[in-house]
């Protein structure tokens, strides 16, 4: 499946998806890296398999296979990661702020991508997961890397149309359409 075909099986009422997913996927303040990587982790934290196909196929010419193992990498860890420390943020129990995670988290120094690349995807999944501490912390750290506000915008703008794509295509089908 390709990012065309993908965006043929999205219903009429999702238009504006279609038009988005082509924006966002070649914004000129993004490398090639940052754009596909944030691509394929998003897709993965969104969960669809049509979505995270269509992603990957069009991969190949696109990036190299290090920074596609490592854009998974970050997919993985936020998965665990978000979730962790959103509970930690929200919970009413000021102990768990204090207490050590105990999580392995090898992968976020040992992933071989540009470490601003991998920020920047670590960064576009918490904000699919919707964990504000981890959001606050990539944030801190992409822009200590050198990241500019627009290359942030534009890879939550990736994990938006992203992210949408994957419920509208999973709402169409629930409703047989």
């Amino acid at each position: 499946m390709s990012i065309e075909t993908l965006k043929s099986a999205l219903p009429d009422y999702a238009k504006d998806l279609r038009l988005n997913l082509s924006s966002v996927l070649s914004q000129p303040m993004l490398s090639a890296n940052q754009t596909w990587g944030t691509a394929l982790a998003t897709a993965i934290a969104a969960r669809n398999p049509a979505v995270i196909a269509a992603i990957n196929a069009e991969l190949a010419d696109k990036i190299d296979a290090t920074n596609v193992n490592a854009a998974k990498v970050a997919a993985s860890l936020m998965g665990m990661n978000n979730i962790y420390y959103r509970y930690v943020h929200l919970s009413p129990t000021a102990d768990f702020k204090t207490m050590r995670a105990g999580l392995r988290m090898n992968g976020m120094v040992g992933h071989g991508a540009d470490g601003l690349d991998f920020e920047l995807w670590s960064l576009a999944v918490s904000a699919v997961n919707g964990c504000g501490m981890c959001i606050e912390s990539h944030e801190h750290e992409v822009f200590k890397k050198g990241a500019t506000k627009e290359q942030v915008q534009a890879v939550v703008k990736i994990a938006a149309v992203i992210t949408a794509v994957s419920a509208a295509l999973e709402g169409a089908a629930a409703l047989g359409e």
